[in-house]
C-alpha cells in the first residue's frame, strides 16, 4: 500500500486567501472583504473552502462554501469580516483539484493583523489589502 501514495506532495502555489480594503457603498463604510484568488494558468476544481475565527477565549460559527470551478486568472469573494472577528485569529482552510491532484491550505489572518496601514497591491484585484499566511 505504501508503494500507491504519491511522495511527491505538491505545494499550494498561486492561490492566495487575501483581504481587500473595500469602501461598501450601500452602508458607507470601509470594510474587509475575503477573496480567494486563482493566480494559476490552470482553473481549480471542486473548491471547498471552510472558514472561522478563533481565540483562547471566542470562536466564531463555521463557515462552509463551495465553488465547482474557479477560473484562471480570476477570483471570487468569500465573505466580508465583521469588526467583531478582527479580534481572532481568522483561518481559511482551501481544498481543491488542480491538474487532478487533490491540495490543500490553511490560510490564516492572526488576530489585529487586518489594519488599514498596512496594506499592499492584491494579485488580480485593481484593491489593496493583506494577503495570508
Amino acid at each position: 500500500m505504501k508503494k500507491d501514495i504519491d511522495r511527491d506532495i505538491p505545494k499550494v502555489k498561486n492561490v492566495y486567501i487575501v483581504a481587500s480594503y473595500e469602501f461598501n457603498s450601500i452602508f458607507k463604510v470601509d470594510e474587509w472583504t475575503i477573496y480567494l484568488v486563482n493566480d494559476n494558468t490552470e482553473p481549480l476544481e471542486t473548491v471547498l473552502v471552510v472558514s472561522k475565527g478563533e481565540s483562547n477565549s471566542k470562536a466564531t460559527s463555521i463557515l462552509r462554501k463551495k465553488l465547482d470551478v474557479l477560473p484562471v486568472k480570476s477570483f471570487a469573494k468569500l465573505e466580508f469580516l465583521h469588526d467583531d472577528v478582527l479580534e481572532v485569529d481568522n483561518i481559511f482552510q482551501v481544498t481543491y483539484f488542480l491538474e487532478g491532484k487533490l491540495l490543500h491550505k490553511d490560510f490564516r489572518f492572526s488576530k489585529f493583523s487586518l489594519k488599514p496601514e498596512v496594506v499592499v497591491d492584491l494579485p488580480l484585484l485593481n484593491s489593496k489589502g493583506i494577503i495570508a499566511d
